[in-house]
């Protein structure tokens, strides 16, 4: 299985020490989701999009992934910054199998690596509609945070 885990990029958090990624509501930079098959190698490592082991642009889906809706700004809870986005990414009239996925900045020259998702296995759509449901959007639970 080529999916070892879910990871915040690790260039990832040095880029945000450099003012790299956007995520305000107005005028933030523009995020994608891209989904994987099991020969895909993302990791920890992944530094920006790839299409090595992508999902063919078929049944349903689209190379490159789909952007993903309405960013939000940063909030905190006592010590943690944290923050997501508040629509959960589908497709619609879908037919594969995806074991991961990989969330990437899209403004980013480069198309820089924000973090990679680890379905556990593969999950299949025939004919119906794949989502990926976001965790919520708190101190405890967001796609990301900095404790």
């Amino acid at each position: 299985m080529a999916f070892t885990g879910s990871f915040m990029a690790t260039s990832f958090k040095k880029e945000l020490a450099t003012a790299t990624h956007n995520f305000a509501a107005s005028g933030g930079h523009s995020f994608k989701i891209a989904l994987y098959d099991n020969s895909a190698t993302l990791t920890a490592a992944t530094t920006g999009y790839t299409s090595s082991g992508e999902l063919a642009g078929s049944g349903g889906y689209t190379t490159t992934g789909q952007v993903l809706a309405s960013n939000i700004d940063p909030a905190t809870s006592g010590t943690t910054a944290f923050w997501s986005w508040s629509a959960n990414p589908s497709w619609t009239s879908a037919t594969f199998t995806a074991y991961g996925a990989l969330i990437y900045n899209d403004t980013s020259s480069g198309d820089k690596a924000v973090a990679v998702l680890d379905f556990g296995g593969a999950k299949s759509v025939s004919s119906g509609t794949f989502t990926i449901v976001l965790p919520t959007n708190d101190a405890s639970n967001a796609i990301l945070r900095i404790a």
